[in-house]
């Protein structure tokens, strides 16, 4: 079947419903129009900025710009991990814990899944590294950011419970052990709920995608069985790298809690 292809029109009908949407919460009072406008416009522009930049980088083979662009992304990934926590790290901890959680785990299996997967030569082949990257820093970066938003807010509000067992003799780690594992725990529910409603609930964004452009259902399917597959261990890592690091950075050298490394809701 023939790709149907897309007019400015086409796509200022969904628009529109999003404005429709900013003025319902308007007249709701939800308080989110404003954030649900600047979404809206920064996707576009990203979306269709990033359509340019790939069909640029489609038609060359030379690795570096290709992996300048990967670099790109993981940081932009690791600044939003932190961007809309209530209690963020300060300073170069609140970018540097989500970008290096994601190099160690979505760069990392993404590059696994492009030698022994996909087995593509040569790896860096823009069309196979940039979406399979893109897919699992998207998914990894929501599961990390539920995780390091729930241990913040949990170490704040159950500080004095963390200081008493300290006092007590715990370690650090123990004395936020519990609350380690309740922000991990968080971390992974999406993306257990999505491999458990996928192909019965909803239809997964990758397959959607490669069946509206033609591709075979079942290869579609069997794509679509990998990236969920690499997304829930990227996304398992991720949150584990950063829950460790960000607990770790909560407490001194001596194993004091120091909770003013974090910021307050309104900075």
């Amino acid at each position: 079947m023939e790709l149907i292809h897309l007019s400015a029109l086409d796509l200022a009908i969904p628009a529109l419903l999003v404005v429709l949407l900013a003025v319902l919460s308007w007249r709701l009072r939800l308080g989110v129009e404003r954030q649900l406008l600047i979404a809206a416009l920064r996707s576009i522009l990203q979306l269709l900025l990033l359509g340019l930049v790939l069909k640029t980088l489609f038609g060359q083979s030379a690795p570096l710009p290709i992996l300048l662009l990967a670099l790109f992304m993981l940081t932009v990934a690791g600044y939003e991990v932190m961007a809309r926590q209530q209690r963020r790290f300060r300073g170069l901890w609140g970018i540097g814990i989500g970008t290096l959680s994601m190099f160690v785990s979505s760069f990392s299996i993404t590059l696994l899944a492009l030698h022994w997967v996909v087995r593509v030569d040569p790896w860096y082949t823009p069309q196979y590294l940039i979406p399979l990257l893109g897919m699992l820093l998207g998914n990894t970066m929501s599961g990390m950011a539920i995780a390091l938003d729930n241990l913040t807010h949990e170490a704040w509000q159950q500080r004095g419970v963390i200081e008493a067992r300290l006092m007590l003799g715990e370690r650090w780690d123990q004395a936020i052990g519990e609350i380690r594992r309740n922000a991990l725990r968080s971390g992974l529910i999406p993306i257990i709920n999505a491999m458990a409603a996928a192909g019965v609930v909803s239809l997964p964004g990758m397959m959607t995608g490669q069946i509206l452009s033609g591709s075979a259902p079942l290869e579609a399917a069997k794509y679509q069985i990998m990236i969920l597959l690499l997304i829930a261990v990227g996304t398992g890592l991720g949150a584990i790298v950063a829950v460790w690091i960000g607990s770790r950075r909560l407490f001194d050298p001596r194993q004091r809690l120091r909770l003013e490394r974090l910021s307050s809701p309104s900075d």
